[in-house]
């Protein structure tokens, strides 16, 4: 209990309540004097010495009983268990007709059977629940664990199943039964995968680490980030940009004259016998103009999400920006940002993240790059510098190799920004191989701190 204590109180720390070392103190000498025994009074006891103001309550009262209420989803029924054998027949004809995924899961609700352990792991695992530290996100880290079960495609069958036993000739009123205890276990289902939901996020809420200084965080991989980490970085990206402002800033001003051009000089010259001489410069083009492509799919969000932050905070060092987000189809964000100060861009990436939701292996590069020359190819011209963020990971889609060709071409010059490295490129469903020979410069960042210098080197070079 001391353990389970511990945690609970490190948890509602993550959460954002204010509990001293003299207050856990307090919690501890409360519960020995009353015991555990009587639930109201250990949960009143812990209340009255953790949570000092009303904002706190509501989450005290919602970590409280995942880490000390029963964690038991309501019970669920057996239907099968008194069927006569022609209803088992009929029921074991009808679901002949779906695949064998569709008829597990179908099988799991009818048998009343709960998820195992080993799969809510899976799925928390699947769905990214297990870096979540957030429980405001709890319900919608539940609705996407049921996404990638198929609820919807798995309901749906259940009414198409519904529909089949009722042409062979089962009484309506046994129909009408197996509809509301397949609706029940559905509720249950989706409430036991509520409770793991709030389960690991209380979980990971407790583990969280001692606060990093902001270093150690740059230098962190992006698939290892919290949502906690993300919102420092997110903050310190307006720093960042500062820093690099001046930094660039100071080499345009510097290179305002251009190099030395030696033939131009004495071309000049010859007039006058080189005598004296007017010394020539080529100029270089000091602010770039940039059409940015960002992958936005789960695995690459975090790192598409702070490009964009940092690219639109150093808007007043770029001629032009189109900007575009895909996961799977392409779509034009630049208007999220328009008439927005540099410090809000934020809140317009936040809108983009929002409409845009990562799916489950949707990422389709090859069809948003064919929305992209469908619709904005004259975005792209000899002055451009066009810039991809993305892993080229495509989930077995044509990766039209013919388009991305023609956009390099048309580019001054093509930048990848790619989170994986090198080693990983060509496994699995990646085609970062075929793209990488037709890019001026592949450039892996799998940290912010990477990430600021690739941006700075972009600049840097216009």
């Amino acid at each position: 209990m001391e353990e389970r204590m511990v945690q609970f109180i490190a948890a509602l720390r993550g959460g954002g309540v204010r509990v001293s070392l003299a207050e856990s103190a307090d919690a501890f000498k409360a519960v020995d004097m009353l015991g555990v025994q009587e639930r109201e009074a250990f949960r009143l006891s812990l209340r009255a010495t953790l949570v000092k103001d009303a904002t706190s309550l509501p989450i005290f009262e919602e970590l409280f009983p995942l880490f000390f209420g029963s964690a038991d989803a309501p019970p669920m029924s057996d239907i099968t268990e008194d069927m006569s054998p022609e209803e088992a027949q009929m029921l074991a004809e009808a679901l002949k007709m779906f695949n064998e995924k569709l008829r597990k899961m179908m099988e799991k609700l009818l048998r009343g059977e709960q998820l195992s352990q080993e799969e809510l792991d899976q799925l928390g695992q699947l769905t990214g629940l297990n870096r979540m530290d957030d429980m405001r996100y709890r319900d919608w880290m539940a609705k996407r664990m049921q996404r990638a079960m198929r609820f919807e495609e798995v309901q749906k069958a259940l009414r198409e199943m519904m529909e089949l036993m009722a042409q062979m000739g089962m009484n309506k009123q046994r129909l009408e039964q197996m509809r509301q205890l397949l609706q029940a276990n559905q509720k249950s289902l989706e409430e036991q995968i509520n409770q793991f939901a709030g389960q690991r996020i209380a979980e990971n809420m407790s583990e969280q680490r001692p606060e990093e200084n902001i270093e150690e965080l740059m230098d962190r991989p992006f698939n290892a980030l919290s949502d906690g980490d993300m919102q420092k970085l997110r903050k310190e990206v307006s720093r960042l940009a500062n820093r690099l402002r001046s930094r660039i800033a100071l080499r345009q001003k510097r290179a305002k004259t251009g190099d030395l051009d030696a033939k131009g000089t004495i071309r000049a010259n010859l007039k006058n016998g080189g005598v004296p001489i007017e010394i020539k410069h080529r100029h270089h083009r000091l602010k770039p103009k940039l059409v940015v492509i960002c992958d936005i799919s789960t695995s690459m969000r975090p790192c598409s999400e702070l490009m964009l932050s940092l690219v639109y905070a150093l808007q007043d060092l770029i001629t032009k920006t189109h900007a575009f987000a895909f996961n799977d189809h392409l779509e034009y964000i630049s208007p999220d940002f328009a008439g927005r100060p540099a410090g809000e861009s934020n809140e317009a990436i936040q809108q983009v993240l929002v409409r845009m939701p990562p799916g489950h292996y949707s990422t389709d590069l090859g069809y948003s790059l064919a929305g992209f020359a469908r619709e904005y190819m004259d975005t792209v011209d000899s002055r451009t510098t066009f810039i991809m963020v993305g892993d080229g990971r495509n989930n077995y889609n044509d990766p039209r190799l013919d388009i991305f060709r023609d956009l390099t071409r048309r580019a001054r010059r093509t930048i990848w920004i790619n989170t994986e490295p090198p080693m990983l490129w060509g496994s699995g469903d990646s085609d970062m191989p075929k793209y990488a020979p037709m890019c001026d410069n592949v450039v892996v960042a799998a940290t912010l701190g990477e990430l600021t210098t690739a941006v700075d080197n972009l600049l840097a070079h216009p």
